[in-house]
């Protein structure tokens, strides 16, 4: 560490950015003689009142106010609050012979130290202001550390209402599912996806992306992820499942601009069929024995773009008897391509995919999605989801797995 200004960029050496906020000229000459006969290397700007402290702080880089408490327009310990609302400083607060609480109660509202007037020396002046600064710093470290792990914690809360554990009841479909949150917010967006299988055998998936990034977007991406498991269990499907989800959405957004993309996914595997419904959702890949492709499909709009008047048609697919389907979030190929600044595109991800060999739908997920990232070299930073549902309609029912 070279200095308390080591933050703002790197020092030859020690550097301590003092404000002195005094109204009376004699003790401010003593304290700035008092800085003098230390070896504190140091730069001393004074104001004479709390107002020009406000400005002298949005302008100069401040590690120590030497504050008196009684000033032309501000006095008393109310005085250390107004200035704490302006700077992330050390405050030692400058009390008279005749205060003997007032240096105690600075303490109690956040001051970093107190000296008495007439009774400080050279050596306690440098040791003040060296020690006040670094306990700012501590304070402001751990309310840092904190923040982040309240963060954490919320974020694994999200996360776990984002991305919920499967409902499958047979073999014959395994789902497998993975999420990166955007690098730049360091926070959860509002991708989402789940997957459940009804009493009649068919296993109906969503996978979907509200705009936009932070706490708003993830929050609205948790509700429609409940909403959408209740509602299909409960018997609603296609059109009016997303009738019904468009108006949760406009009901929950936290603004009018937030809309939600997704695609429902209905798979039968008894009746080998793949049914679709894209809401401003880009089409899956379907895989087979043959390679890879993406699936033609009818498309309608976002959820939110025009509440009331959507409409969602239904592509309906023939399934082979061993494949997979895999859906994703636009962060998975909006990413760039190389070093020319071309997107990924689908084009790019099936490339990817056809060089990918690994008979673990997990695997297969985590290698795709890393050659993703590595091509994007973190250039770009949006949020993806990606969900794999592999079947075998030749297999026997049993307990289901998920990876």
């Amino acid at each position: 560490m070279t200095g308390p200004s080591a933050g703002r960029g790197e020092q030859l050496a020690e550097q301590y950015d003092v404000l002195l906020v005094e109204d009376d000229d004699g003790d401010a000459l003593l304290v700035e003689e008092l800085l003098h006969d230390t070896d504190l290397p140091h730069t001393l700007t004074r104001c004479h009142t709390a107002a020009e402290a406000h400005r002298a702080l949005a302008a100069l880089p401040v590690d120590c106010v030497l504050l008196d408490l009684h000033l032309p327009d501000a006095s008393g310990v109310e005085t250390i609050q107004t200035i704490q609302a302006d700077t992330h400083a050390a405050i030692i607060v400058l009390t008279g012979l005749d205060e003997p609480r007032a240096g105690v109660e600075s303490l109690a509202v956040g001051a970093q130290d107190y000296l008495v007037k007439g009774k400080v020396e050279p050596d306690l002046m440098q040791r003040a202001v060296r020690y006040a600064v670094q306990r700012k710093q501590a304070e402001l470290a751990n309310a840092a550390l904190q923040i982040g792990r309240l963060r954490a914690e919320e974020n694994a809360r999200l996360e776990r209402g984002l991305l919920p554990e499967p409902l499958l009841s047979s073999t014959a479909v395994t789902a497998s599912s993975r999420y990166y949150p955007g690098r730049a917010q360091a926070l959860l967006g509002g991708d989402f996806l789940d997957v459940v299988q009804t009493d009649d055998g068919q296993v109906h998936a969503i996978i979907g992306d509200v705009s936009g990034h932070g706490p708003d977007a993830a929050a609205l991406g948790v509700c429609l992820r409940i909403a959408w498991r209740a509602l299909t269990l409960g018997g609603h499907r296609a059109q009016h499942l997303l009738h019904l989800l468009e108006q949760i959405h406009i009901a929950e957004r936290a603004g009018s601009d937030l809309f939600t993309t997704c695609s429902l996914i209905t798979l039968d595997p008894r009746a080998a069929t793949l049914t679709l419904h894209l809401a401003g959702h880009h089409e899956p890949l379907i895989v087979t024995p043959d390679g890879t492709r993406q699936v033609t499909a009818a498309h309608g709009i976002a959820l939110g773009i025009a509440p009331g008047v959507g409409d969602w048609p239904a592509t309906t697919l023939a399934l082979p008897a061993d494949g997979a389907l895999i859906a994703y979030t636009d962060g998975l190929i909006e990413g760039f391509a190389d070093g020319s600044g071309a997107r990924l595109g689908v084009d790019g991800l099936l490339r990817i995919i056809d060089t990918l060999r690994t008979p673990d739908p997990g695997t297969h997920l985590d290698r795709l999605i890393a050659r993703t990232r590595a091509l994007n070299a973190d250039r770009h930073t949006d949020d993806l989801a990606v969900l794999r549902l592999d079947w075998n309609t030749s297999g026997s029912a049993g307990p289901a797995h998920s990876s």
